[in-house]
């Protein structure tokens, strides 16, 4: 078990801006990502990956572009996050989370 890291009020308040710019920058590297991996699941696919109100596709498709998309997302996310916060306490000596 490891001891829980201090966290300031400042340290909070700084970091928002540094999260925000890495959740944007986040986002556009998962797209991408999922871009790349879906062009690998479907080969066929032409164009983008189908949506929930697209008909001509079936359900499964659908579901698991979504499952694909929210799983790359979600890690690309934890990773960008956790690379921040570690990023900020190495510059500031304060951990930004909690």
């Amino acid at each position: 078990m490891t001891a829980e890291k201090q966290t300031s009020r400042t340290a909070k308040i700084l970091y928002r801006p540094w999260g925000l710019i890495g959740s944007v920058i986040g986002g556009v590297i998962a797209g991408q990502l999922f871009q790349q991996v879906w062009k690998r699941v479907d080969p066929e696919a032409t164009q983008d990956p189908p949506k929930p109100l697209q008909s001509e596709y079936r359900l499964r498709k659908i579901l698991l572009a979504a499952m694909l998309q929210g799983a790359i997302f979600s890690v690309v996310r934890a990773l960008i996050d956790r690379g921040g916060a570690r990023a900020f306490e190495r510059w500031t000596g304060e951990w930004p989370g909690d």
